[in-house]
């Protein structure tokens, strides 16, 4: 009876024993499990930040390439916006001269193209001068009067030949483009009605412009 005892004892140790060293055996490859899941937690994390640290690097690098391109940009628009600069500032002096000697000329012209008109009107002035004599020393009528019609005539000549013109009013419909009322009659005759009745100082174009306008007197 006691060995039965004695033994159930020792089994009963050695199982403790067993159960002792099973515990400690899980307990170690826990601790080594953790351990291999910290090493490999650390690994991940040492990873990610290294990949986070590349890709931080990879944005400084693009910003500061963008930057310089950016800066490479407002430099060229710089050089760009002097250089148009100083050719409108060239071309608005060319300008100005060409302006100037523009209306220079343009004074020249018309002071040389009086000179060439009075030139031309000289003779008829002469032929005035040569009629005046004429009429002091002659006693003939009709030949003063033919002499003052050949001088008219040639003066109107002249002036035609400069693209004057005289405007034809007498008995025409009124046309405020061409002729001035200085005053309304009765027409003597239902044709005149609307029309020039009479013309108090002519008018002229001169190439189709208007110069001066007819006075003229309209009938109602």
């Amino acid at each position: 009876m006691a060995k039965k005892a004695t033994k159930k004892a020792e089994e009963k140790v050695k199982q403790e024993v067993l159960d002792k060293q099973e515990e400690a055996n899980n307990a170690t490859e826990t601790a080594g499990e953790t351990a291999g899941n910290t090493k490999e937690s650390d690994k991940a994390t040492a990873k990610k930040t290294d990949k986070q640290t590349h890709a931080s690097k990879k944005k400084t690098t693009k910003n500061n390439k963008e930057s310089n391109e950016l800066e490479s940009k407002i430099a060229a628009a710089e050089d760009s916006a002097k250089e148009w600069q100083d050719k409108y500032m060239r071309l608005s002096a060319e300008f100005d001269n060409y302006r100037k000697r523009t209306l220079k000329e343009k004074a020249d012209l018309t002071k040389s193209a009086n000179g060439d008109l009075l030139k031309d009107i000289l003779p008829v002035v002469d032929d005035f001068e040569r009629g005046f004599d004429t009429i002091e020393k002659s006693e003939d009528i009709d030949g003063l009067k033919q002499g003052m019609n050949l001088i008219y005539t040639k003066f109107i000549e002249f002036l035609r030949q400069n693209g004057v013109k005289e405007i034809e009013a007498k008995e025409k419909e009124f046309d405020i483009d061409f002729h001035e009322a200085l005053t309304k009659i009765p027409a003597p005759s239902d044709e005149l009605k609307g029309k020039v009745v009479d013309v108090i100082e002519k008018g002229y174009l001169l190439n189709e412009k208007v110069i001066r306008y007819a006075k003229v007197v309209v009938g109602e």
